[in-house]
């Protein structure tokens, strides 16, 4: 408790052998605080997707061969488009969460919201299907069993 009260509120030199210690002010202590937190949620991360990864691996191929493994992958399709990257990051998961969520208000306010309208003002139209995306968004933020929600309780 003590030592990461020191971590994030001083800084230590060394000069010429010797050891100085100085304060950090609010704003620095806050910084280290933030990259802190940062850090320990990618790390986190990236040690939860590898035991997903360890645990949807396929041991042995379709052609019988057990020597090999086939990996199984896990997209996320985002406004932007499919992205399947080497090595996700914690960072990544954060800007896919919000272009979700952010496609999700869009489908709500032009979709949903639209043909809701017409259909209370009795306008003829033709139904216009669209992918829902909420099951993306609970994944990761559901409130006992998401990933945001898993992460903070690790």
């Amino acid at each position: 408790d003590d030592s990461l009260r020191m971590a994030l509120t001083t800084s230590v030199l060394e000069a010429r052998g010797e050891l100085l210690t100085k304060n950090l002010s609010a704003s620095q202590a806050e910084k280290a605080l933030e990259a802190t937190v940062k850090a320990t949620y990618g790390s986190l991360f990236a040690y939860i997707v590898a035991r997903i990864n360890r645990s949807i691996e396929v041991q042995g191929g379709e052609d019988g061969n057990h020597g090999s493994s086939d990996v199984a992958t896990i997209g996320v399709l985002d406004i932007f488009g499919f992205e399947s990257f080497e090595n996700n990051s914690f960072e990544q998961l954060c800007i896919n969460y919000c272009n979700e969520a952010l496609q999700q208000q869009f489908n709500r306010f032009v979709f949903k919201a639209e043909q809701a309208e017409y259909e209370h003002e009795g306008i003829e139209w033709s139904n216009i299907e669209f992918p829902d995306n909420q099951e993306a968004l609970d994944l990761i933020e559901a409130k006992r069993l998401g990933i945001f929600a898993v992460l903070d309780e690790q």
